[in-house]
C-alpha cells in the first residue's frame, strides 16, 4: 500500500491505515519504536511488558529488598 508522508508543524506524518493499525493492534496514544534499517524507515509497536506477582516476588534478594521506611508520628487517630 502507499500513503503520502504530511507535514504537521515542523514534524512530518504517516497516517496508518486502519486495517493496517488494527492488524499491528495500535490505535492513537500507542507508543512505537522508530529507526532505521539499512536506509529503511521502520516502525514497530511497544508492548508493554506485562507482569505478575508471583515473578515480581521471585525477583525479591538481599540485593533489592529496601529496610523498613520511616512514616514519622501518626497524625490522627491510626491505629499501629
Amino acid at each position: 500500500m502507499q500513503t503520502k508522508i504530511q507535514r504537521w508543524g515542523n514534524s512530518l506524518g504517516l497516517r496508518i491505515p486502519k486495517s493496517f493499525a488494527e492488524e499491528a493492534d495500535v490505535e492513537a496514544g500507542s507508543t512505537v519504536d522508530l529507526s532505521i534499517e539499512g536506509g529503511e524507515l521502520v516502525i514497530r509497536p511497544l508492548r508493554r511488558r506485562r507482569y505478575s506477582l508471583s515473578s515480581l516476588v521471585a525477583a525479591i534478594n538481599r540485593d533489592n529488598v529496601h529496610g523498613p521506611v520511616e512514616t514519622g508520628e501518626p497524625v490522627g487517630r491510626e491505629a499501629w
